[in-house]
């Protein structure tokens, strides 16, 4: 199981999709730029991109829609889903629809600083809160000027369960099957809940995986 984490304050709690993360990187030059989690795989104007993921398929045609920012670089945050992105996919779709939802958006405002810093340097930024995350206001707000729908949001609470088995017993009332399906085909199992508080400072994942296979150690 992960560590126990303290929340404070109010908690919001949204579906996690069961995908793959996807990066559109948009740059005040009218360029962008899209990626994996790990991989930077497709340029604005590129005539061959990294196929991985079906990342570049889905996203590009979106990508070249998207406003552009005036003097920062903008980094949209998304879960690609359905398809063949995930062993989990079926639960979204039979029919091999492909799907995303907005998750998060940084903002990076030093844009001289990337290459004036070695990679350590900028490795250090990254790992310890340089690039600015907007809140939950913000981020409702920049879904709809990007036009990008946002991961389900289940409920607001000022406290979560603490034991294990509450926990679980919360998790099933709270997403008995995933609001995220495609098409009527689809399984329809979630994967489970991201917490986070509003500004950001604190986010947990509470996947179904995780407390099943407690569960069945505890049998």
């Amino acid at each position: 199981m992960a560590p126990f984490v303290s929340f404070d304050g109010e908690v919001i709690l949204t579906e996690k999709v069961d995908g793959t993360n996807s990066r559109i990187i948009i740059l005040p030059d009218g360029n962008y730029v899209l990626g994996s989690r790990e991989e930077l795989l497709f340029a604005k104007g590129d005539l061959i991109g990294n196929p991985a993921l079906g990342i570049v398929d889905a996203l590009h045609s979106v990508a070249d829609l998207l406003p552009q920012p005036e003097h920062n670089i903008i980094v949209v945050y998304l879960e690609l889903y359905g398809g063949k992105v995930t062993a989990a996919s079926k639960q979204y779709t039979a029919k091999q629809s492909i799907a995303w939802r907005l998750f998060d958006i940084a903002v990076i405002t030093d844009i001289t600083m990337l290459f004036t810093k070695s990679v350590q340097q900028l490795a250090s930024w990254r790992d310890n809160g340089g690039q600015t995350f907007l809140d939950e206001d913000q981020l409702k707000k920049a879904s709809i000027d990007f036009g990008f729908e946002l991961t389900p949001r289940l409920a607001t609470v000022e406290a979560l369960p603490v034991s294990i088995e509450e926990t679980y017993e919360f998790l099933k009332a709270l997403l008995p099957k995933t609001l995220l399906a495609l098409d009527e085909g689809a399984g329809g199992r979630g994967e489970g809940i991201v917490a986070r508080t509003f500004s950001r400072s604190t986010i947990a994942k509470i996947r179904f995986e995780d407390y099943e296979r407690h569960a069945k150690r505890r049998q």
